[in-house]
C-alpha cells in the first residue's frame, strides 16, 4: 500500500456508495484524512465506522486541502455537484472524478473550472468494489501533464496500475471501451452457463473446464459462481452497466461506428432492470435467459 507525502494529508471525497466505499478504505489506509460526504446516511456511517470524517453537507468539505475526489453515479449528478460547491473551491485544487461519465461533458467541465484554475482529471476505475478495495483495479487517467504529476500521490494510493492516456476525458474514454469488452464478456458467460444448464450439464463442472481452456476469463474468476449460485450481492450494480452501455452506444452513434453486440447488450440489459433487477450485481444479466 502506497502512503501519501506529509505535506498532502487532507482529501475531500463525495459519493461513497459502492466504489466510493473501497476509494475511501484506500485512501485512508494510505494515511490521509478522508471527510465523506454522500446523501445516504447509512453510507456516511459505514463511512465513519472505517475512520473517515463524515459530514452533513457538501459545502462543509475541506476546500483549503486542494484535492477532492468525485465517485458519481453519472456525468448529470457531477454537474449538479460541481455547480453546488465551484463557489467554494480554491484556485489551484485539483478535482479527481472517477465517475464513469460522458467524456464530452467532462471536456467542458474541465474548461469551466480551468478558468477559475481549478484542475479537472477523470480517473476511472477498472475493476469492482472488491477489486479496488484489494489495491488491483486499473485507474485510466486523463488530465493535463501537470494536473496528472499533481495528483499521483492519490492515484497511487488507490492503485499501482495507473495509465495516463492523455487530456482531460480520455480516461473516460477508455472506460468505454473497456466497459464494452468487460459486459460483453460476462454476457457470454451467461449464455453458455444457460445452454450448459439446458443441456443438463453440471455448472461447477462446466465452469472449471471453462477456466482451464483457451474460453478462461478474468469475468470467470469474478462472476461464474455468482451466476451458477444465483447470488447476486452487489459489487458493482446491473443499472450502472446499462447506463455505461446506453453511453457506449450514444458516442458509437457520434463517431458514426455501427455496435450490433452491444445493441443487443442493451436489450438483455433492459430487460432484467425492467423485471426489478437493476440492483442486482452485474452478474444478474444471466437473468436475460
Amino acid at each position: 500500500m502506497a502512503t501519501v507525502s506529509d505535506e498532502l494529508q487532507d482529501v475531500g471525497l463525495i459519493g461513497i456508495g459502492l466504489l466510493g466505499s473501497a476509494l475511501a478504505e484506500r485512501l485512508l489506509q494510505a494515511g490521509l484524512t478522508v471527510h465523506g460526504y454522500d446523501t445516504s446516511m447509512a453510507a456516511l456511517d459505514s463511512f465513519a465506522a472505517m475512520g473517515g470524517y463524515s459530514l452533513d453537507n457538501v459545502k462543509s468539505l475541506p476546500f483549503d486541502a486542494g484535492t477532492i475526489v468525485l465517485c458519481l453515479p453519472n456525468s448529470t449528478v457531477v454537474e449538479q455537484v460541481l455547480t453546488t460547491i465551484q463557489p467554494h473551491l480554491q484556485p489551484d485544487t485539483v478535482i479527481i472524478d472517477t465517475t464513469t461519465g460522458d467524456p464530452r461533458r467532462t471536456q467542458v467541465l474541465e474548461e469551466t473550472l480551468r478558468n477559475i484554475n481549478v484542475e479537472l482529471v477523470d480517473a476511472t476505475v477498472l475493476g469492482s468494489s472488491n477489486v479496488t478495495r484489494r489495491g488491483d483495479a486499473v485507474l485510466m487517467v486523463g488530465a493535463s501533464s501537470t494536473a496528472f504529476d499533481r495528483c499521483q500521490p492519490i492515484l497511487q494510493a488507490i492503485s499501482n496500475t495507473v495509465h495516463h492516456l492523455g487530456p482531460t476525458g480520455r480516461g473516460q474514454e477508455m472506460k468505454l471501451v473497456a466497459n464494452l469488452v468487460l459486459g460483453l464478456n460476462r454476457a457470454a458467460l451467461a449464455e453458455g452457463l444457460h445452454f450448459a444448464r439446458n443441456l443438463g450439464l453440471d455448472l461447477n463442472t462446466v465452469l472449471e473446464i471453462l477456466m482451464s481452456g483457451a474460453a478462461s476469463s478474468r469475468v470467470m474468476d469474478a462472476k461464474g459462481l455468482k451466476m451458477i449460485h444465483q447470488e447476486f450481492t452487489p459489487e458493482a450494480r446491473l443499472s450502472q452497466h446499462l447506463k455505461d452501455v446506453r453511453l457506449i452506444l450514444s458516442h458509437a452513434e457520434t463517431a458514426e461506428t455501427h455496435l450490433p453486440i452491444s445493441e443487443l447488450h442493451r436489450v438483455l440489459l433492459q430487460r432484467v432492470q425492467e423485471n426489478g433487477g437493476g440492483d442486482l450485481d452485474n452478474s444478474a444479466i444471466i437473468q436475460a435467459w
